[in-house]
């Protein structure tokens, strides 16, 4: 009919949209649904959120990934960062943290119950590009965190690295995630001119924003306090996705329904 005409493009797929959602519920299942909607907050790429100087590309590394831990709600898990590429084979193919996975307020323990610090592998280049840096290593991060799940991610772990990039999202990072996607790593060729480093990216720069919108709504972050911040080539794209969210009432209903069940059990309902 000549009225579809003006019907809008839906602003993604629906397959990748419910997959998004169910991957919500099971992070809201698996990494306690109470923090995210209590304390769990948007990252903004600013030195307001990541204050400090350093003398060194190491020492500025430091200080990022302590924040970027901090956010993250795993302040307590004992890392160390690394530039040792050896250190990728060293790592135990799964993780058990002592208490709480996440926590706002916990201490740097003693060790994982492995007996061994974390290494953290990261570029010490990707420090002149602090938000891809900072998405490397909440990607990082949530790669080790989402290995702790009870339950396998949706679809399995064919798609590990688009989950985690998720993850990373749903603990906060996703306007890093939407600014640095889409982009590739540092290219040199005899007298060129190196091209600034970059990270990887697995979700394209709309499946990344799509669930950035889906933190939005379900933190009730009016879409301008997140749009002021997001690139500009993507603002239009995430107001689309803010209000398309807004709209899956069952769909959000559903995410809900894990805090308020956890408030149920805590009040002996």
């Amino acid at each position: 009919m000549i009225f579809n005409f003006f019907k809008p493009s839906p602003v993604l797929d629906e397959e990748s949209i419910q997959w998004l959602f169910d991957l919500y519920a099971w992070a809201l299942q698996n990494f306690d649904a109470q923090l995210f909607f209590e304390q769990s907050i948007l990252v903004i790429p600013s030195n307001q959120y990541f204050p400090g100087t350093a003398s060194s590309p190491e020492e500025m590394a430091q200080i990022i990934f302590d924040k970027v831990r901090e956010y993250a709600g795993l302040k307590h898990w004992p890392c160390r960062l690394s530039t040792d590429q050896n250190c990728l084979t060293q790592q135990p193919a799964r993780l058990t943290v002592p208490g709480a996975l996440r926590t706002m307020n916990g201490e740097i323990a003693d060790n994982l119950a492995t007996g061994e610090t974390l290494a953290i592998l990261y570029d010490p280049r990707q420090v002149t590009n602090p938000e891809a840096i900072i998405a490397s290593f909440s990607h990082t991060l949530a790669h080790h965190l989402g290995s702790m799940a009870q339950s396998l991610p949706p679809g399995g772990e064919d798609n590990w690295p688009h989950v985690t990039e998720v993850l990373a999202v749903f603990m906060g990072f996703g306007l890093m995630f939407a600014n640095s996607a889409f982009e590739y790593r540092n290219i040199t060729c005899g007298s060129c001119q190196p091209v600034k480093i970059q990270r990887q990216s697995f979700l394209s720069q709309y499946d990344i924003t799509y669930a950035l919108a889906m933190f939005a709504v379900l933190k009730g972050i009016p879409y301008k306090e997140v749009n002021k911040n997001i690139k500009k080539s993507l603002r239009s794209y995430f107001k689309n996705a803010y209000k398309d969210v807004q709209k899956r009432s069952v769909e959000l209903e559903r995410l809900r329904f894990f805090y308020s069940d956890k408030k149920a059990v805590e009040a002996g309902i």
